[in-house]
């Protein structure tokens, strides 16, 4: 019967949630999501919609665990912002402040992603301009 604790303790593993700080980006009104993003280890990715211009509730939900161990201390539930062009600015208790600025004083990497901005992947390679394009 050894099987069963080690199906046991497999079935604990796959369920354990993911630990992560949460974002997500709103309207004024929190009418409209305009953006979101999760942590993963020290990297925020970010995801940023293109063609809105206008003020921003930026709301941050870290994991149970990240609260029990206190791993964002001073880090707000919510922050004022201006999203402009795929800029998201927060107003910090200091005066306004870049998304990744802001972040990178809890030991956090922003990388942003918004529509229309070309993806770039380790190792990955563009395509010179005057290269062929593939005929069938």
């Amino acid at each position: 019967m050894p099987k069963f604790p080690a199906l046991l303790l497999s079935a604990l593993l796959l369920s354990t949630p993911a630990h992560a700080l949460k974002l997500s980006v709103w309207d004024s009104e929190l009418q409209t999501k305009l953006g979101d993003g999760e942590s993963s280890g020290t990297q925020l990715r970010v995801r940023l919609v293109g063609d809105y211009n206008g003020p921003v509730v930026v709301l941050f939900a870290p994991s149970d665990e990240e609260r029990a161990r206190n791993t964002f201390p001073g880090l707000k539930s919510r922050y004022s912002g201006v999203l402009r062009g795929g800029q998201l600015d927060l107003q910090a208790d200091n005066g306004p402040q870049g998304i990744a600025r802001f972040l990178t004083a809890f030991k956090l990497t922003v990388t942003l992603q918004v529509p229309g901005s070309p993806v770039t992947l380790p190792g990955l390679r563009s395509a010179p301009a005057n290269a062929p394009a593939n005929k069938k």
